[in-house]
């Protein structure tokens, strides 16, 4: 009968992710459907924009030689009538000479003749028509302005539309996530040299099969392209998975789209819990600030009553913490319900707690300081942690805490213990915490130098947790495990754990006394 009953439920199951598909599948046929008539719409659109513009060049064209033409008939005409004219006058001259020359052979005067003969030969030798070139100094032939379209009749003969680029495939086991970077490598199926560019999109879905229509993120674009592959860095990876789709462009058209792929970009992703900050804390999502003027306006009687009832508050937490049952085998866990105003860290305790517990798994995030902040701690803290305790002071709250107010300091504290680290505080600090492996380890987030390791037995999930006074802190999530810090944490497990590491078997239980031994009491100078 169970059996019956399993085999129905995987059916079941089964049934319901192949409906879960098939929805997804009509949803981009309707899509494509719709897409259709739009996009030929557009493409006739910019055909007869090509046309018109092919138009508009010919017109140009036509106009410019036609104004060829007629300069060259204005010039010519201008040269033949001038020419005319001389040649008209020229005539009428020698018509007129040559009848002065007939009237001179009938005078029967000799000197009045001689004279005659004479003002004859001058006149010949003046004439204009003994001067004037007999040859036309333009033809009548136009034929030098003839255009020979045929080459590029052909060439408008042969419009055709341009072969369209097959569609991309990606490589799928050539992409590569990895520190917060992913690379995208695609290649074409058949060879193609007219290829120019190529365009890659992606966006961010929470969903692991094929994209969806209606997801809930745009595509991001990134154009022109020249490779076959892209990195894109400095991602925040705040959903569980990133779609990815190329297609390839040549100089007048862009191929479909590859076959879009799925790639896992799972993070540990909180913010700061502002129901849990003291007063004196400004907290926005990815940063705190201390604040001396916040919670000015609490009645001071209010204060008292809280101080007074804080003992008892804190040994109920105590005993709670006691009997807290074993953690689910999740990776976070977000606050069930938010911590009301009497559960706010108040006193000296200028704390704020993550808004996401971890309960199982490997998670990593940085914490960057404000450079003239005097005093900050970054760590876990279980989150029965009660409204006064100071990080590091409680053996249910692991840090490192920086210092630079009156005297400085770099120590790794818990239990009211501290190991100062002989290193250079860094400008920001990754923390790396392995659950399941009871492993919590600070490190350099700029050169991954790991600067401290806590070796604890967690029986509670955890929760980041956070101090600053006079200054503060901004907070990078969503941040994969480095590389760096995978193959460090490969390396000290292989050989044991960390040498500097401050060891806890239980929350309950005092820390190692050979190394305490070594360690002296938490300075109360160190805290505000």
């Amino acid at each position: 009968m169970d059996s019956q009953k399993d085999a129905l439920q995987r059916i079941i199951a089964t049934l319901a992710n192949k409906n879960e598909e098939l929805q997804n599948f009509i949803e981009t046929l309707n899509h494509t459907f719709g897409r259709v008539q739009d996009n030929s719409t557009q493409v006739v659109s910019d055909l007869e924009e090509e046309f018109d513009t092919l138009y508009s060049i010919l017109d140009e064209m036509k106009e410019s030689m036609t104004n060829t033409i007629k300069q060259e008939t204005v010039r010519k005409s201008h040269e033949l009538q001038n020419q005319l004219t001389q040649s008209t006058n020229a005539l009428e001259s020698a018509e007129e000479l040559l009848e002065f020359a007939n009237n001179a052979l009938h005078i029967a005067d000799e000197e009045e003749f001689t004279k005659a003969a004479k003002q004859i030969k001058d006149r010949v030798t003046m004439a204009p028509a003994f001067r004037l070139t007999m040859k036309p100094k333009a033809t009548d032939n136009m034929t030098h302005l003839m255009v020979d379209f045929s080459k590029e009749r052909q060439l408008l003969q042969g419009l055709k539309f341009l072969p369209v680029p097959r569609a991309p495939e990606i490589v799928l086991g050539d992409c590569l996530v990895i520190d917060n970077e992913v690379t995208i490598t695609w290649r074409i199926p058949v060879e193609d040299s007219k290829i120019d560019h190529y365009i890659l999109e992606y966006r961010k879905t929470n969903h692991e099969g094929l994209p969806r229509v209606k997801d809930e993120q745009c595509w991001e674009v990134l154009d022109n392209i020249k490779t076959s592959e892209y990195t894109l860095q400095g991602l925040r990876f705040d959903t569980k998975f990133m779609n990815f789709r190329v297609r390839a462009c040549n100089k007048a058209a862009a191929g479909d789209y590859s076959d879009p792929v799925t790639l896992e970009t799972r993070a540990f992703n909180f913010g700061f819990d502002s129901t849990s900050s003291h007063l004196n804390l400004k907290v926005e999502d990815r940063s705190v600030e201390w604040d001396p003027q916040g919670g000015k306006g609490v009645d001071s009687k209010v204060k008292g009553k809280e101080n007074k009832g804080s003992s008892a508050h804190f040994t109920n937490l105590k005993n709670m913490s006691s009997g807290t049952p074993s953690p689910k085998r999740t990776s976070v866990t977000r606050s069930p319900a938010p911590r009301g105003a009497r559960d706010r860290f108040t006193g000296e305790s200028y704390t704020v707690l993550g808004d996401t517990s971890i309960e199982s798994g490997q998670h990593y995030w940085e914490v960057k300081p404000q450079k003239d902040c005097k005093s900050y701690s970054v760590g876990l803290a279980y989150r029965n942690l009660g409204k006064f305790d100071q990080l590091g002071k409680t053996n249910t709250t692991w840090c490192i805490h920086v210092n630079n107010w009156l005297q400085n300091s770099f120590a790794a504290k818990h239990n009211n213990k501290a190991k100062n680290l002989d290193v250079p505080v860094p400008d920001s600090i990754g923390v790396y915490c392995d659950f399941d492996r009871g492993q919590l380890s600070f490190y350099n987030a700029e050169n991954k130098q790991l600067l401290h390791t806590f070796k604890v037995r967690f029986t509670q999930p955890v929760v980041p947790a956070f101090m600053v006074w006079c200054g503060g802190l901004t907070l990078s999530t969503g941040l994969q495990i480095p590389s760096a810090v995978r193959s460090f944490q490969k390396t000290e497990n292989g050989l044991g754990g960390s040498n500097s590491s401050i060891s806890q078997q239980d929350p309950s239980v005092a820390c190692d006394i050979c190394f305490y031994d070594k360690l002296p009491s938490v300075d109360s100078s160190l805290m505000p």
